[in-house]
């Protein structure tokens, strides 16, 4: 049976729609990976995470973009176990970019975690406490 005009014009603007949203997940996670690297970094070099910021602002960041990392890693694992794949590409390969990007992020906070642990012998508190060695 032929699909009436409608319907085909339906099924394109839910197409555009899972695209838009699939590049606004890749381009978030990706920015996300990127703040969660400047903390990895911010803590190999100083000891200590990211600042609290204005009103707390850097400190949410970062703990939202470490939210973020583990959530695209729960999703490409729930992924791959259903599907046998990871998460799809996404429009530009910016979904695929995000979940490697998450990845490579986990991959490198573990060992800045070990190096943290020889190097300081410490790990820093995910709230600055007040007297603590990263206020």
């Amino acid at each position: 049976l032929p699909s009436s005009p409608n319907r085909i014009i339906a099924v394109r603007a839910s197409e555009n729609e899972e695209s838009t949203e699939l590049a606004i997940y890749g381009g978030l996670g990706s920015a996300a990976s990127l703040v969660v690297f400047i903390s990895e970094f911010k803590l190999k070099t100083t000891g200590c995470g990211l600042p609290a910021g204005p009103g707390g602002l850097y400190g949410a960041v970062e703990g939202i973009s470490y939210l973020a990392i583990v959530g695209i890693i729960g999703a490409s694992i729930t992924t791959k176990i259903k599907t046998g794949k990871g998460l799809p590409p996404g429009p530009f390969g910016l979904l695929g970019a995000a979940e490697g990007l998450a990845y490579l992020a986990a991959l490198t906070g573990i060992i800045v975690l070990f190096l943290q642990i020889q190097e300081y012998g410490y790990i820093p508190n995910a709230v600055p406490v007040e007297g603590g060695v990263c206020s």
